[in-house]
Order: structure tokens, then C-alpha cells, then sequence
């Protein structure tokens, strides 16, 4: 679980004048928001569904351990196995062990954050296995080598440009010498590339979305069909979840998903929202041989009685990306590791520390838009507040940051002083901006005056204008 979450501030420095990276976040910056806000719009119970899907989710977590004993039964009946991991490292040490066992060599992989939270690519290869991600997106970061830098668009970070260049380096000795500069061909080489991927492999890997406790399925969602043929071709399929995915009754599920796509893609159901449900049966065409789950803790449990519990009701969306105003400007490989934007703002401490993650909490602006357009209403912005309170609390914080907060403490204390000094300020401020009404440069405020403009104050604060305008003296 390497990351460089620590280098957040540097990264998005590097990002903020990477021409071409700010190039193609430009262009990804208002699609899933217009296309969410019109698949919201056009379901009058959107907001019905959110509080059922609260309801199922909360329902869930509070008898979990009842509900994955039950899907376990539910597999194991159906002729699959359940593995349990407690840390990333049993969950690839579960997977190389299942390969080796069947005698795998190739592996095709459909997308899986949870997959790329507990590093499953590096582990198989190596141990020699060759993996070949099979999601367009995750196949074209693979070539660049690069992590994903969104959780449901992972190549959103690449101009077609980009694109062109990285398939004919690598696909010109398979034959393909003519470079594709058009969307749909370069979408079509990718498929006659992958085609005999999935023909071949031994295994296939691919996440879920959902897990069902009654049946014992698993639900994947794609639009490209990538997934299906990652699950049902190989002889051997591995399903790689966390534990917070699973939910009591098909019926449950079926209304999660109304959500999902509406908040994701701003569809109203994905292209291929598949189930699987054990190894191929008497009579079945296909399907694998082999059925294997893989659940993953990883610090969920802990999650579950502490004040992050909310965080596990989360459906990866990726809609608080898309609105987020700091994942906009510097893009998901600035985060540092798997899970970037609020989401991962939050997910990140707690996975990896508040130590070595303690700049991510305080990137965000606490605008609350994240909040508004989660289909789970999960509380990013106070999530945020709390990691922030942690780092203060045991001194992780600069130094200078945190007497600057306990100086602000103490004259907030004493109102009539702060009321004084701050009308001072403000005053002063106001005369510095010389009537421009902003500020270029500003003394200790370079952060924020480096890329924009800070509105100046007017002259007089809040409390004092309340009162002249009541007629009060002070």
C-alpha cells in the first residue's frame, strides 16, 4: 500500500501548470455533473430512494457479521468459497494462492478500486502470473503504467492524444502500425487487442458492486461488457469485495442500484449490471469452473464503531469528485494512492494513518457540495472536520498551524476583545486592496492568492453592520 499521500502539497503544485493534464480535466469537468443533474431531475423519487437506500444501508452494517455469515452459507451451498482478509496482504496472498493452485498463467481483471487498494496487479506478477486489465480505462493506465485517478473514469486524466501515442508503442508489435486518432478506432483496436486476452485466460478477477446475502451473488456494472467476459470465460472467477458492499435481499440491491448510475454516469441503469452466482451448473453453457470470493476488512471493522461509520455507506459513485472544486483543479493522482476527491480525503487517514495522509482533510474547502450530491447524504464535510480535530489533538499538524488556532481560540474567548481587533482588520484589509475590491498578493496568504484572486472585505464585519443597521450602539 505504498502511497505518496504525504507529497499532496507538491503534487498539486505539479498539477495545477500540467498543461495537458488540466486540458483533459476540462473536459471531464461538466459531463457527469450535467448528465447527474438531468437523471435526478427526471425521477421525482429520487429523494424517497436515498432515504430507502440510508435505511438499507445502516440496516446492513448494524448486523453485518449475522449478514456475512449468511452469504457465506449462501456461496459455499452453490459450490463456491468464501476467503476472509483481514489486511490487503491476506486478500493477495488468498488470490496468488487460488492461482497457483489452478495453474494459472494469464489473468484477466475487470476494475476493482478494491483491488487496486490492496495492490492485487503487483502481487501476481510477482508471482509470475501475467495480468491484463480488461476495463478500457484501467487497460489504457496500465500501459502508461499509472494508478487510476478517478474511481468509476480511471483514464479521465488522458487527452485522446495521449491515448494514440501509448497504443501505437504498444500495440505496433501486435500488428496494429496505424496510429488511431479517432475515438471510435481507438476504441475498437483496444477490443480486437483484448479479445484474445479473455480467450485465454485462466482466471478471471473482477470486483462487485454489491453483495447479495440471500443468494449469495455478486453484482458488477460496466458499460462495456468487460466484466462479463472476465467472469464467465476463464475457468476460474475471483470476486475481490469489502466487507461494506454487502446488502441483506436482492430487493435491496435492486434499489441501490437506481442510485448508482443516476449518480455515477447519469444513467438510468448501466449497460451491463451483471450477477453471478457460483460455478457453471449441470446444464449451464458457461461460466467457471471455480467460484472464489475474497472479503476484505481492512479497517472497516474498526470504521464500524467509531464517528467515520457513515463512510461505509458509501456506493463509489465518484459524485463528490465530479463536484468537488479541489479534485477539479489538480486531478485524482495528486491524492497520493486508490481513493482520491472527499471520499478519499477521508478514506485515505483512516486506511493509512492521519500521519502520513494529514494534508488531504485539509485541502477541502468544507463547501459542502459533496454532501449535497450523495446519494447516501454520507457527511463529508464533518468527516473532514473530525480528521482535522484528530491531527490538532495529538500535535500532527504544523506547528505554527496549531498555535495560530489556539491564539484564534483564546480571543474568540473573549468577544468583546476579538469584535475590537477584528474591526481593526477589517478595516485595515479593506484600505489595502486601494478600492480594487481583491487581493493580487497578500501577506501570509499566499496560498490562496498564488492561483486566484481573495475578494476583499468591505469595510466593516458582520456583528458591526447587524448593528448600525438595527440602530444598536455598541
Amino acid at each position: 500500500m505504498d502511497s505518496s499521500t504525504h507529497l499532496f502539497k507538491h503534487n498539486t503544485r505539479v498539477a495545477l501548470h500540467d498543461e495537458t493534464l488540466q486540458r483533459a480535466l476540462a473536459k471531464a469537468r461538466g459531463g457527469f455533473v450535467d448528465k447527474r443533474a438531468a437523471a435526478v431531475n427526471a425521477l421525482p423519487e429520487f429523494e424517497k430512494l436515498q432515504a430507502d437506500a440510508r435505511a438499507i444501508k445502516e440496516h446492513s452494517l448494524e448486523y453485518l457479521d449475522v449478514y456475512l455469515e449468511h452469504y457465506e452459507q449462501q456461496v459455499e451451498q452453490r459450490g463456491g468459497h468464501v476467503h476472509w482478509a483481514r489486511t490487503p496482504e491476506d486478500a493477495c496472498k488468498a488470490i496468488v494462492n487460488i492461482c497457483l493452485g489452478t495453474n494459472a498463467r494469464r489473468i484477466a481483471k475487470g476494475k476493482s478500486m478494491v483491488g487496486e487498494e490492496i495492490a492485487v496487479n503487483d502481487a501476481l506478477q510477482a508471482a509470475g502470473f501475467e495480468v491484463i486489465e480488461t476495463d478500457l480505462g484501467e487497460y489504457i493506465i496500465q500501459l502508461a503504467r499509472e494508478a487510476p485517478s478517478h474511481i468509476i473514469a480511471p483514464a479521465v486524466h488522458k487527452t485522446k492524444e495521449q491515448i494514440t501515442d501509448l497504443f501505437h508503442t504498444h500495440h505496433a508489435a501486435l500488428g496494429y502500425a496505424e496510429r488511431q486518432t479517432e475515438i471510435p478506432a481507438i476504441v475498437n483496436e483496444a477490443r480486437q487487442v483484448l479479445r484474445d486476452q479473455f480467450l485465454t485466460a485462466d482466471v478471471g478477477i473482477t470486483g462487485a458492486n454489491f453483495l447479495i446475502a440471500e443468494t449469495g451473488s455478486n453484482i458488477i456494472v460496466t458499460n462495456e461488457g468487460n466484466g462479463d467476459l472476465s467472469c464467465s470465460i476463464p475457468r476460474v472467477h475471483i470476486v475481490i469485495a469489502a466487507i461494506d458492499k454487502l446488502v441483506p435481499t436482492l430487493n435491496d440491491a435492486s434499489t441501490l442500484l437506481r442510485l448508482l448510475a443516476r449518480s455515477a454516469t447519469g444513467q438510468e441503469i448501466t449497460s451491463y449490471t451483471t450477477f453471478s452466482t457460483g460455478p457453471r451448473r449441470d446444464g449451464d453453457l458457461d461460466g467457471p469452473e471455480e467460484y472464489h470470493v475474497v472479503l476484505l476488512d481492512n479497517g472497516r471493522s474498526d470504521m464500524l464503531g467509531n464517528e467515520f461509520r457513515d463512510m461505509l455507506h458509501c456506493i463509489r459513485c465518484g459524485a463528490c469528485l465530479n463536484h468537488c472544486p479541489v479534485y477539479s483543479a489538480v486531478g485524482g493522482h495528486a491524492y497520493g494512492w486508490v481513493y482520491p476527491g472527499p471520499m478519499g480525503a477521508v478514506l485515505t487517514p483512516l486506511m493509512l494513518g492521519v500521519k502520513t495522509s494529514g494534508d488531504l482533510p485539509n485541502a477541502c474547502t468544507l463547501n459542502g457540495r459533496c454532501q449535497q450530491v450523495c446519494p447516501m447524504g454520507i457527511p463529508l464535510p464533518e468527516m473532514l472536520r473530525g480528521l482535522r480535530r484528530q491531527q490538532f489533538e495529538t500535535g500532527l499538524g504544523p506547528r505554527h498551524e496549531r498555535w495560530a488556532l489556539r491564539l484564534w481560540a483564546w480571543f474568540a474567548k473573549h468577544p468583546r476583545l476579538y469584535r475590537f481587533l477584528a474591526d481593526i482588520k477589517i478595516r485595515v484589509l479593506a484600505g489595502m486592496s486601494c478600492g480594487k475590491g481583491y487581493f493580487r498578493a497578500m501577506p501570509f496568504a499566499r496560498g490562496w492568492t498564488e492561483s486566484r484572486d481573495l475578494p476583499a472585505p468591505q469595510g466593516e464585519t458582520f456583528v458591526s453592520a447587524w448593528r448600525r443597521r438595527n440602530g444598536e450602539q455598541r
